[in-house]
């Protein structure tokens, strides 16, 4: 099926594209400006680059009639979020090369570079793609970074997933030529040629992208895997999850969920966020087919008028669950069978060292808020380099932005044990369980749709927080906090038991009530919170939760039950049945 062009001014430049071109070996030939133009802004998002500037200095930069400080994000497409050695050296030398010099773990197991020139873009992008990664698809109206279950515990079923995953970003990645021409060229100006897998579904939507059309996804797309019991990819906030049924340590099939989604309007509710639909089961051979289906579905039924409407949850909301599974099971021509049972017991990290069935080490290491980086008190991205010199196994990174150095053989953990003590890791996740369960987006100075502080502010509100859970005595009580700058959520903020979202400068709405595994939403607690008094405000809450809450109660099920808030059945219910403290 043709998708029709629809009235999103988004649609319109992606129908004049030439298949994600536009103009954008021009914007980068231009050296009058540090910037390209504001449509290829938007193409570029599907080579896995932002355009940025940095909004500290941008008064400062304005009063002396200067352009903004522009700069580029570039995002890693990491499949399950595994990188060998020789890959994190080569992240590593180009941090300190051509970004910021530092290296940020994402909330979907990607690397981010930041502080980018426009000067450095195609020989930045030319070496991450020498180091066998790319950017293709890391951003964009398209199937984005595919995220796995890393985790030890599950260790023995990790290789399939992590397959699985990188089928599914294979297969799914735009089929344009146009990354490899403007990206990676040798010079002779002769087209590339790119090879990919067939579709799966007899149905070629266009001769150059068979799978998107030229038009693509009418919005941003998000795939997971997860492994029972954890939960830590959060599968109900993405588009499209399975979710690994196994038994005698194999995995038999997936349940498929469809329809997750964080992002959100402040004042709009009409935009909501979501937790995605159970669809069905599938083997682990139809997986990449099921995928495919679901991605078409949405091409040809999403919302290309509405762009605040455009996610697969609003498609779902639309036509129903039953409805969308039709189509689904049409194009797969067989249906998909029954739900099979599973348990999700938390969506956190497990810290410290672990010892798998081969006898191999894992050491998950805490990285607050995905940050890489080296300071006087504390050389984290130097320790790093010189763990993956000696290292033969591999780095993973969590979809809590955390850090497992995976694979460590008996022979070498005696002197990575050296290395982290030495660079003072091997204790970093000896801190409060509130800090293990935080994450934060990166928010200011250089995300443009930041209303407020995100990672430069969560950890001291963490540090004023971790006085009153010592007082209560709940240090060790895990409770999940996440904080974004905007409300497009990219910390997962409404899944959170304490979430905080970007309201204006200085200010957060405060969500509470969210499932400690990522299974329920929060909802709406206070609005426009100043915040210096964030920590005051949940004191009374914490201090409660201390001394009434009933065995294995979580935190953010005790705010339902004391009342604090009413529990979000559903997306639709986001905004509803609010009791606002403030």
């Amino acid at each position: 099926m043709t998708t029709t062009l629809g009235k999103s001014a988004n649609e319109g430049i992606k129908d004049v594209s030439n298949y994600l071109r536009g103009t954008i070996l021009d914007g980068l030939a231009d050296a009058n400006t540090g910037s390209i133009s504001k449509d290829d802004q938007q193409l570029t998002k599907f080579h896995g680059i932002y355009q940025q500037d940095d909004r500290d200095i941008r008064k400062e930069r304005r009063h002396k009639k200067l352009e903004p400080a522009f700069s580029f994000m570039i995002r890693v497409r990491v499949p399950g979020g595994v990188a060998l050695p020789e890959q994190w050296l080569e992240m590593d030398r180009i941090a300190l090369e051509h970004a910021n010099g530092a290296l940020k773990l994402t909330t979907r197991q990607a690397f981010q570079f930041h502080g980018v020139i426009k000067s450095n873009l195609k020989k930045t992008i030319a070496e991450i793609n020498q180091s066998l990664f790319d950017t293709l698809a890391a951003c964009g109206d398209v199937n984005r970074n595919v995220m796995c279950n890393p985790n030890p515990h599950q260790s023995r079923v990790h290789a399939d997933v992590l397959r699985l995953a990188t089928e599914i970003s294979n297969h799914l990645s735009p089929r344009t030529s146009a990354y490899h021409e403007i990206w990676l060229d040798d010079g002779t100006g002769e087209k590339v040629k790119v090879t990919y897998d067939p579709p799966k579904i007899d149905d070629i939507a266009d001769p150059e992208e068979p799978i998107y059309g030229k038009h693509y996804l009418p919005r941003k797309f998000k795939t997971v895997i997860a492994v029972p019991p954890s939960n830590d990819v959060d599968i109900y906030a993405h588009d499209l999850g399975f979710i690994a049924i196994i038994e005698k340590d194999k995995i038999v099939g997936y349940n498929v969920t469809v329809g997750g989604g964080m992002g959100m309007t402040h004042g709009n509710e009409e935009t909501f966020p979501r937790l995605a639909d159970l669809l069905g089961y599938c083997s682990p051979e139809e997986a990449v087919t099921v995928a495919e289906a679901v991605v078409r579905v949405q091409r040809d039924h999403g919302n290309r008028d509405v762009r605040a409407n455009a996610r697969l949850k609003y498609t779902i909301e639309t036509m129903g669950i039953d409805a969308f599974r039709a189509e689904v099971e049409k194009l797969l021509g067989y249906e998909l069978a029954p739900v099979r049972p599973f348990h999700f017991e938390d969506n956190g990290d497990r810290f410290g060292w672990i010892e798998d069935h081969k006898g191999n080490w894992h050491f998950t290491l805490f990285v607050e808020n995905g940050r890489v980086y080296d300071t006087p008190a504390y050389g984290m991205l130097s320790g790093l380099r010189e763990i993956a010199k000696v290292h033969t196994g591999d780095f993973r990174l969590t979809a809590n932005q955390n850090l497992i150095i995976s694979n460590i053989t008996p022979q070498k953990k005696a002197a990575i044990t050296a290395l982290l003590e030495h660079f003072k890791m091997i204790d970093a996740h000896e801190r409060s369980a509130l800090r293990l369960n935080s994450m934060a987006c990166v928010a200011l100075p250089t995300c443009g749709l930041a209303l407020a502080e995100s990672q430069r502010y969560l950890p001291d509100l963490i540090t004023e927080l971790d006085s009153i859970l010592e007082e209560a005595g709940l240090r060790h009580d895990a409770i999940t906090i996440r904080m974004t700058g905007c409300p497009n959520g990219c910390s997962r903020p409404y899944i959170a038991e304490i979430g905080f979202v970007g309201k204006a400068p200085g200010k957060y709405n405060l969500y509470l009530g969210g499932g400690h595994a990522g299974q329920r939403l929060n909802k709406l607690y206070a609005s426009s919170v100043e915040g210096h008094d964030a920590a005051e405000m949940l004191k009374p809450l914490i201090q409660d939760y201390a001394k009434n809450r009933e065995d294995g109660e979580r935190f953010g099920d005790f705010t339902i039950r004391a009342g604090y808030v009413k529990a979000t059945e559903n997306g639709r219910d986001f905004h509803k049945e609010l009791n606002l403290a403030i």
